[in-house]
């Protein structure tokens, strides 16, 4: 499974990567939801890791912007 790094405002690199990788794309699906994923991305710093749902292609089709906005929102939950 691909990972994938975004670095925030402060400077913070956030490593992200498809929940329970290494087990099937079943696993990591949101339930009633067959289009979107867990990802989990842990920080480089002290911060804590945050769980989001993108959608499938999220390596590829997600903006940065997109990313960290969606790791804030989940911050701040």
């Amino acid at each position: 499974m691909e990972e994938r790094d975004v670095t925030d405002s402060q400077g913070t690199t956030w490593t992200c990567v498809q929940a329970y990788s290494g087990l099937s794309d079943d696993a990591a699906q949101v339930k009633g939801n067959e289009n979107k994923y867990w990802v989990v991305c842990t920080p480089s710093g002290g911060a804590q890791s945050v769980r989001i749902q993108l959608e499938n292609d999220w390596q590829h089709a997600c903006s940065d912007e997109t990313l960290l906005n969606q790791i804030a929102t989940a911050q701040s939950d």
